[in-house]
């Protein structure tokens, strides 16, 4: 359902979306089917309890529309709102998430503590076990820290294990991160994760749909799970039983046409079965971060392209002279940042050099230019040639 909305919503339309969302017995799809019905919440509750009925709405919640039960408490969700310093993106607000609002059964609202600019960024969904082994545990670290410094946002579920895991990996990256609650967004679950939470909140985003001062129900968790995929355009899997909250997400996933990654495991860890039989399925086999940007939609890769170009541009990084860069500059990610610098130093735009080459005179392992090289090409930068051979692509 598309947006009309070309502006923030009002306190009062706020108000309306927020009696809409808590009507009891009222469900999402029955809620997104009134909207597109009546246009905007007002209009629902102008509605005659007839009126609402010819929408399929049985008689007890067509009469708690009608009679706007709901306002009361909808005025306590903005008080509280207020105290904890969040706000609500409703699907009238323009900024919800545009990739979320093309899913079967998109929340009506959006509960936010942090940047909701970061709803419509470029985003990758990690999942896993809430148990991890040590390698689940730096897998997830590694690769949402190197995947953040690509530019792309990593979301998950601030649950204990590969979620927590998730999040300090972008966030010690410098990245961008979201955490996408089974509660309300003033209330932390699992309780140990109260400073991540405080973190998130102020350098990335925490949202919900559930409303302020919900608790943590099981329930609640696989329905929280749509939202970590839907705004994402791939779900990373890292560990995770054959029957997990992580392989509900990964079907999730696929339902939602997004792309599908899996970290391969030990065969004879349970915590490897999930994702070792998501790649057995079609799943893309992860060995680093390279494995998933190789593999995102097209309009995804232009999109980090660009981003990547402008990073360097803010860097005030010179095409015509790769040799100036500070030496702690990096020009993409992490420790390829200072091989990459090297190689656009050495590579010419009319004469072609060997990757062997490369390897002796920057003196650099095979598996770290090719990495650099691999970034580089990405950015539009670098070509590759038949036989090993790269050029620096001319910059007009």
């Amino acid at each position: 359902m598309a947006s009309s909305a070309t502006h923030t919503i009002t306190r009062d339309e706020e108000l309306h979306w927020l009696a809409l969302r808590l009507v009891p017995g009222l469900g999402t799809r029955k809620a997104l089917a009134l909207v597109e019905r009546f246009r905007t919440p007002q209009a629902i509750f102008r509605a005659s309890r007839t009126e609402l009925e010819l929408c399929g709405i049985n008689g007890a919640v067509a009469q708690s529309i009608a009679s706007g039960c709901s306002f009361e408490e909808a005025v306590d969700q903005q008080d509280k709102m207020r105290e904890a310093g969040a706000t609500a993106i409703t699907m009238g607000d323009p900024r919800y998430p545009e990739l979320l609002r093309q899913i079967f059964d998109p929340p009506v609202v959006l509960f936010a503590r942090g940047n909701p600019a970061l709803l419509n960024t470029l985003s990758l969904g990690v999942v896993g076990t809430r148990r991890p082994t040590p390698y689940g545990t730096a897998v997830s670290e590694r690769f949402s820290g190197d995947l953040a410094r690509a530019g792309l946002t990593i979301v998950s579920g601030m649950a204990r294990g590969i979620d927590t895991c998730a999040h300090k990996g972008a966030l010690a990256a410098g990245g961008m991160t979201v955490a996408v609650l089974g509660c309300g967004v003033d209330v932390v679950y699992p309780s140990e994760n109260r400073k991540l939470a405080a973190e998130i909140a102020e350098k990335g985003l925490i949202i919900s749909e559930f409303p302020m001062g919900s608790v943590a129900f099981p329930q609640n968790f696989p329905i929280r799970n749509r939202i970590v995929s839907g705004l994402s355009v791939g779900l990373l899997v890292v560990e995770g039983a054959q029957y997990s909250g992580s392989a509900i997400t990964a079907k999730l996933a696929l339902d939602q046409g997004r792309e599908l990654f899996a970290v391969p495991g030990n065969v004879t860890s349970k915590l490897s079965w999930g994702p070792n039989l998501l790649i057995k399925q079609g799943a893309k086999l992860v060995q680093d971060w390279n494995d998933v940007i190789v593999d995102l939609p097209p309009d995804a890769q232009r999109r980090l392209i660009q981003m990547g170009k402008e990073r360097l541009l803010n860097q005030g990084f010179s095409l015509e002279d790769a040799t100036s860069l500070p030496q702690q500059s990096s020009l993409l990610i992490g420790p390829e940042g200072e091989t990459a610098r090297k190689l656009l130093g050495r590579l010419k735009t009319d004469v072609p050099i060997h990757l062997d080459t490369l390897v002796d005179e920057t003196e650099s392992s095979s598996s770290e230019l090719l990495a650099a090289l691999f970034e580089l090409e990405m950015m539009a930068l670098v070509k590759q040639l038949p036989g090993k051979n790269f050029v620096r692509v001319w910059i007009p």
